[in-house]
């Protein structure tokens, strides 16, 4: 599995190798304008990644099918040269002030109830009065586990199933915050140990805006952990 970091520089050199005319960053370092603006917690897997790529080259006025041609030409490019288990869905070739906010996802939490038979009764009363409540508050850790602090996770939380032995948690996240795996795990109690295998995010919804100014840029080194917090460092 990689962390984001890591992902971040697998697809930089895939653009690359792929010769997407990327854009620069001026001075005496300059790296490529690239991000992925939803970042991963530590140890979680996802199955609908977003990459943002600024290019030196602005699509020029063209037919859908001229776009559409140049589009999957840059995705077959970029996907020979990404390695095994990483795929490309799709390649849109948009506006260049155009900027992609996240707003919701779910986590999936494969939960080892076969092996604990009590365990899936005791999700569904978990999952029935997490709905029910108005407020579900839990202990959010701070960055050095020094502190926490009391926070209530019940806005960010949306649909909650529990099915196939999946546990399928849809939840709101952007500059207000989200709620965090450990929390979740604290919200119904459970242990890693309870997980049959790694937690995937997946179902991503995006809501696409207009920078600001032309030299505005997309953030590309927002912490899981801040974004949840619905805190950003200032550019």
């Amino acid at each position: 599995m990689l962390s984001h970091a890591e992902m971040s520089r697998v697809l930089q050199r895939a653009c690359v190798r792929a010769d997407v005319p990327l854009r620069y960053s001026e001075g005496f370092n300059p790296h490529p304008r690239l991000s992925l603006p939803l970042p991963r917690p530590v140890g979680v897997e996802s199955s609908d990644e977003l990459l943002v790529a600024r290019l030196c080259e602005a699509p020029a006025a063209q037919s859908a099918s001229d776009l559409a041609e140049r589009e999957a030409a840059m995705m077959r490019a970029l996907a020979g040269q990404l390695p095994e288990g990483i795929e490309v869905l799709a390649v849109t070739l948009a506006d260049s002030n155009a900027s992609f906010q996240p707003r919701s996802a779910e986590y999936v939490l494969p939960i080892r109830d076969a092996e604990d038979p009590g365990l899936a009764a005791r999700l569904a009363g978990e999952i029935a009065r997490v709905m029910t409540s108005e407020q579900c508050v839990v202990e959010r850790a701070s960055a050095d586990r020094k502190s926490a602090r009391s926070i209530d996770v019940r806005p960010f939380l949306g649909s909650i199933q529990f099915q196939a032995g999946k546990l399928i948690v849809q939840h709101a996240t952007g500059d207000a915050g989200s709620i965090r795996i450990e929390e979740i795990l604290q919200l119904f109690g459970l242990r890693t140990e309870d997980l049959a295998g790694p937690i995937r995010r997946t179902n991503v919804v995006w809501e696409t805006a207009k920078l600001q100014s032309a030299t505005q840029q997309p953030r590309s080194q927002d912490r899981a952990e801040d974004i949840e917090d619905g805190k950003r460092d200032v550019d």
